[in-house]
């Protein structure tokens, strides 16, 4: 494998969960860097920081997973507040909206957004998620 993701970011209160993927990107070095946020919330104060400091862009995530189900802000709210700045942030950022949830209207939502990459429904299969890193680091 050549290049690595510089930066990824998981938006997520599920404590098993991101601790098992960032278990999987340390193991398969998939990452240099890892960035976790509980909430949407977090992860949005986070972003709006480093707009206001352009020489911070380096420390925007090449990859982001996000939840959708969460207390604070969820996913859904996230994702409207995110496509507000988005365009402000010169970096191209690859979006996976995560969830348990297989109802499909969540996932048309989901891809109604075109910021938003895939939808992956949880447990993610290994193979898969080293192929989002693959396809994200060429």
């Amino acid at each position: 494998m050549g290049q690595k993701v510089e930066l990824a970011c998981i938006i997520d209160d599920d404590k098993i969960y991101v601790n098992l993927v960032k278990k999987i990107i340390e193991i398969k070095k998939l990452s240099e860097n890892l960035l976790i946020y509980k909430n949407g919330k977090e992860a949005l104060d986070y972003f709006k920081d480093i707009m206001e400091n352009v020489t911070d862009e380096d420390k925007l995530p090449d990859i982001i997973f996000l939840d959708l189900n969460m207390p604070v802000m969820d996913g859904w709210e996230f994702l409207n507040e995110f496509i507000k700045i988005k365009n402000s942030l010169n970096k191209k950022i690859t979006l996976y909206v995560v969830s348990s949830s297989i109802d499909p209207r969540d996932l048309e939502r989901a891809k109604s957004f075109n910021l938003v990459t895939d939808y992956l429904i949880k447990p993610i299969e290994l193979k898969k998620f080293e192929k989002i890193f693959e396809k994200t680091a060429a």
